[in-house]
């Protein structure tokens, strides 16, 4: 029986009848992953742990929905007692002594880890490929990327081992990979969950996100990790609402805009044509479109490269070779043993990022590029700020191609960022973006759709991401449902 097929209510009612056990779906989970182990969607498996909590969880009370269910854990997302790399040679035997915050939290919920998924090294790329172990594939075409850094969680989505990943997105982390590999990836609100335990790449940008199949489930699993946390000084004290609450509801007389930069001659043709059948059918189900045009966004790149590379090159100092990670053999002085270790441990891209950074913020530069990035980042929010007074919603296109070839050059240094081009600003706002599947292209891989909603509306946004999943009732298992 597929269990895992199944609706998470179908599955809960199973458990709680006692038809099924916890063990039969990890057993299930581990089958799947095994199967498809070619796509290189972990790091690090959980199975002896995942069974054995399994077992243990036979003696207790199913008393929530996602009671039991599977999970995979972003790679740079800490996981007591197993091990936790962020894709990099420099913690490839690391194992966190704690949790974090969003970790307890899916515990708590009674939640079954399998295991650390894939990812770009400290989350630096947008396909995955800076990977000390290796890219993940898209499991639609494996001759493909299934995008960055959160490529593995969206394998493993897209491939149904799990129903259930958490990502980080610092440009476009969550959102872009969903739309390569035709899951559902969310960015929260900046603030909105805790950042507490997980290893930092942009501490102004990172989030952390569910990635699902469909809508209902990413917003369970938002229900689950959302919360103020005291131990993240940038974590909101705002109150956690039940996100699942407008799902199925209409949209007649929302008022949704369209940033003519998201759908300008950047974007591949049969990308804009798709999100334009869309648009066509939300305005015949009442709801109100208008081409918009909105300042800043072209500037959005700029200001990620700036803003990020500063932050990591300040965040991966403390990767020295002497308090924990991978440490340099031999060294000759104190100044080697920095020098070898960093060399030695982090891949080409991290460096790369490092030495930006640490340019960009050295003296005056950091007067000249970084506090002006944050000052036009600030104008960028204001710009937002103003959208959202008139408009419920800002769609657009979630990449500008979709899915390209893992062996595509890499030694283009802009192309990582331009693959987040229409992602980005909402990192700079601070604002949470959905990202849902809406078609495919010619060759049959997937095409996604960028919502951006205000502040603390992620309900309001699985409202519309629920109401167009329903009408376009896309075909989303790349197995064809076998």
């Amino acid at each position: 029986m597929k269990y895992l097929e199944k609706s998470i209510k179908e599955i809960n009612d199973l458990l709680k009848k006692g038809t099924i056990k916890p063990i039969d779906l990890v057993e299930e989970a581990f089958e799947r992953i095994e199967a498809d182990k070619d796509l290189n969607a972990y790091i690090t498996l959980n199975k002896e742990e995942a069974l054995k909590q399994a077992k243990e969880l036979e003696t207790k009370e199913v008393n929530n929905l996602l009671f039991g269910i599977p999970i995979a854990i972003k790679d740079n997302i800490l996981t007591k007692d197993l091990r936790t790399t962020a894709a990099s040679h420099i913690l490839d035997n690391f194992i966190p002594i704690y949790d974090a915050t969003v970790v307890e939290k899916i515990k708590a919920h009674n939640m079954i880890i399998v295991g650390k998924t894939n990812m770009d090294e400290f989350a630096m790329g947008s396909s995955s490929r800076t990977s000390y172990f290796g890219a993940p594939k898209n499991p639609w075409n494996n001759n493909k990327i299934s995008g960055g850094s959160s490529g593995g969680s969206a394998t493993t989505i897209a491939a149904r081992h799990v129903p259930f990943a958490l990502g980080s997105d610092t440009g476009g982390s969550i959102r872009q990979p969903a739309s390569y590999t035709g899951i559902v990836g969310m960015k929260p609100t900046y603030g909105r969950v805790s950042r507490y335990g997980v290893i930092a790449f942009a501490s102004s940008l990172d989030q952390l996100g569910p990635m699902t199949q469909n809508v209902l489930n990413n917003a369970l699993l938002l229900n689950v990790i959302s919360g103020h946390d005291p131990r993240d000084m940038t974590s909101s004290h705002r109150e956690v609402e039940d996100y699942t609450r407008l799902i199925g509801k209409d949209i007649k007389g929302k008022k949704i805009a369209v940033p003519k930069f998201l759908m300008s001659d950047i974007v591949d043709s049969e990308i804009i044509k798709t999100i334009e059948g869309v648009i066509e059918v939300l305005k015949e189900n009442g709801a109100t479109v208008d081409y918009i045009d909105m300042k800043y966004l072209d500037n959005a790149v700029t200001l990620y490269q700036i803003i990020a590379m500063g932050e990591a090159s300040s965040n991966l100092a403390r990767f020295d070779g002497i308090r924990y990670g991978l440490s340099h053999k031999d060294p000759k002085s104190h100044e080697d043993l920095y020098l070898e270790t960093r060399r030695e441990g982090f891949g080409k891209e991290v460096k790369r990022r490092i030495m930006v950074g640490s340019y960009l913020l050295s003296g005056d530069n950091a007067k000249t590029y970084y506090n002006k990035a944050l000052s036009i980042r600030d104008d960028m929010a204001k710009e937002f700020d103003k959208v959202f007074k008139k408009y419920d919603y800002v769609i657009g296109p979630t990449t500008t191609t979709t899915a390209y070839n893992l062996d595509d050059p890499m030694d283009d240094p802009s192309k990582s960022f331009m693959d987040d081009v229409l992602v980005i600003p909402v990192n700079m706002a601070g604002l949470p973006g959905l990202g849902i599947p809406v078609g495919f292209d010619k060759n049959h891989m997937p095409i996604g759709m960028h919502i951006i909603g205000n502040k603390f509306e992620e309900a309001e946004m699985y409202r519309l991401g629920s109401f167009i999943e329903d009408k376009l009732n896309l075909d989303l298992n790349p197995k064809g449902g076998e």
